[in-house]
């Protein structure tokens, strides 16, 4: 019998060591008869180390980001071949979409001050690949309201993709401290301290806020405010370090990227290395456990208010860890969870892989809840017109209120990047405003023609990248901050349960979606 068993054991073993060493020189195959590295693969910018960042001031952080780009200008600009000197690539110096070209290069960490006495300040965290570009229009309406609005680039990101390749989300975590340090510094010692976070940048916003229950030298936000946070993100992300592996070996240093594409975004990386997805994975387990721990030892009491916008679809993050992981522990403190769902009244949802009808009830636990809901979605499955279903905390009763918006028949949802950019916005805008110009509108590019003749797939154009229901977006984020003559709420919030409904807001008018993917796990 000891002899079946011990046989059995090998048999496993062996077959097991078949299997990797199969999927293993299948990744390298792959990675090895793709696209070569490129300079900007290859150069890792020189960060402060999150010691480092714990004892600098928002100044010096700035001051080494200086001496970074210009370590880029060196280093990649400069030295490119003849053959990379092309107008599609952002580190070529006479490129359209080259960051440097623009009046203000929002890939740096930036400090907009409000007009008179701050109210307050926000800090605003962005996403993986990302930048600080992709929350300006937020951190604006806070500035607008007389808050001080500070946005961070984060470790490894707005240079080179190189830089992804040695960051942790311990040195994205301590440049959150800082952040909120200068944010405090900047608002005096009363004034209320927000905290905003766009997907990876949400997870880093959640956790920072649950590191402030127990550590009494953390600033506590009076607020956190989610767009497609990364509570959870996909199985792949879990096992994404192993395809890292060959990489150890010079030969195989490609099989360190997941992706290797053309850098033609002037404010997001286009490819993607495999530590990236492991450190947003590590980040999302850290998030989910310090939550489970804080709830389970009853230490979610005095957490701020947390407003969170989230599409029912999302290929990039869990929306199911938000709802049960996040939501799912919230004490009963005002915070609310918006989700944007499918359009229901398009002939593209004949073609969804699961029911349309399916898909919300599948994410939701039944009323009451800890937390106010609010649906955003079809009146009828036979109308464009979109209104707002909201169930209050503690209620069973839902209620519904217009919103003076309307899907387009060729939206069927949308996405995980398009929650923070108005249609308005320059770079993936539907309809980019001419004085806000990056080189490129990749939110209007409809395209049709031959397969394979583009450096991108049209997976990526296919994605929307601008927020049709934005003046939503707008009006919820305004609802927490300070009256001002030009707010008017379209739907009451949480907080303004039982003000008064403004006139609607004109639906935006129709456009194809589009916008590249993003490298994001």
């Amino acid at each position: 019998m000891h002899r079946w068993f011990g046989r059995q054991v090998r048999r496993l073993v062996l077959l097991v060591i078949v299997v990797v060493v199969t999927l293993l020189g299948a990744r390298i195959y792959l990675a090895e008869s793709g696209p070569p590295l490129e300079p900007w693969h290859t150069f890792v910018p020189k960060e402060m180390s999150d010691e480092a960042m714990d004892r600098a001031s928002f100044a010096d952080y700035q001051k080494a980001e200086n001496t970074i780009f210009a370590d880029i200008r060196s280093q990649v600009t400069d030295k490119l071949e003849p053959a990379e000197r092309v107008p599609f690539n952002r580190y070529f110096a006479d490129s359209p979409v080259n960051p440097e070209r623009f009046s203000t290069d929002w890939n740096r960490s930036f400090e907009l001050m409000p007009t008179g006495t701050p109210v307050g300040a926000a800090v605003f965290l962005h996403g993986l690949t990302d930048s600080p570009y992709s929350l300006r229009h937020l951190a604006k309406l806070y500035q607008d309201r007389g808050f001080v609005a500070i946005g961070i680039r984060l470790p490894g990101h707005g240079t080179v993709p190189g830089g992804l390749t040695a960051v942790s989300w311990q040195d994205w975590m301590a440049a959150v401290r800082l952040a909120m340090r200068e944010a405090r510094s900047k608002a005096g010692p009363n004034a209320p301290i927000h905290i905003v976070g766009y997907s990876n940048g949400g997870a880093l916003a959640m956790l920072y806020a649950l590191d402030a229950q127990e550590d009494q030298a953390l600033i506590r936000p009076a607020r956190i405010v989610l767009m497609s946070p990364m509570i959870g993100v996909t199985r792949f992300a879990r096992f994404s370090g192993l395809a890292g592996l060959p990489a150890l070996l010079p030969a195989f240093a490609k099989t360190a990227w997941l992706d290797l594409l053309p850098e033609f975004n002037p404010f997001k990386y286009n490819s993607f290395p495999v530590n990236a997805a492991h450190q947003s994975y590590a980040l999302t387990m850290a998030v989910q456990d310090r939550i489970t721990r804080l709830a389970q030892d009853g230490k979610l009491g005095g957490l701020a208010p947390v407003l969170t916008l989230q599409s029912v679809l999302d290929a990039t993050v869990s929306v199911q860890a938000v709802v049960n992981a996040l939501y799912g522990n919230l004490p009963d403190n005002g915070s609310e969870l918006v989700l944007f769902d499918i359009n229901r009244h398009t002939e593209l949802g004949l073609l969804f892989r699961t029911r349309a009808e399916d898909l919300l009830p599948a994410l939701l636990t039944p009323a009451p809840r800890n937390y106010r809901l609010t649906v955003i979605g079809n009146r009828e499955p036979t109308t464009d017109e979109v209104v707002a279903r909201s169930t209050a905390a503690g209620s069973t009763e839902e209620a519904v209120q217009p919103t003076g918006l309307a899907y387009s028949p060729d939206i069927y949802s949308l996405s995980h990047v398009a929650m923070p950019f108005p249609p308005e916005d320059g770079l993936y805008g539907n309809h980019p405003d001419p004085a806000d110009a990056f080189g490129i509108h990749l939110g209007t590019i409809a395209a049709h023609g031959e397969r394979s003749a583009l450096i991108v797939s049209l997976d990526w154009l296919l994605r929307i990248s601008w927020n049709p229901f934005f003046p939503f977006v707008r009006e919820r984020v305004l609802a927490g901050l300070p009256a001002a003559e030009s707010a008017a709420p379209v739907v009451p919030s949480a907080a303004t349960e039982g003000a008064p409904v403004s006139p609607a807001v004109p639906p935006q008018p129709p456009a194809a979606p589009s916008e590249p993917a993003p490298a994001a796990p």
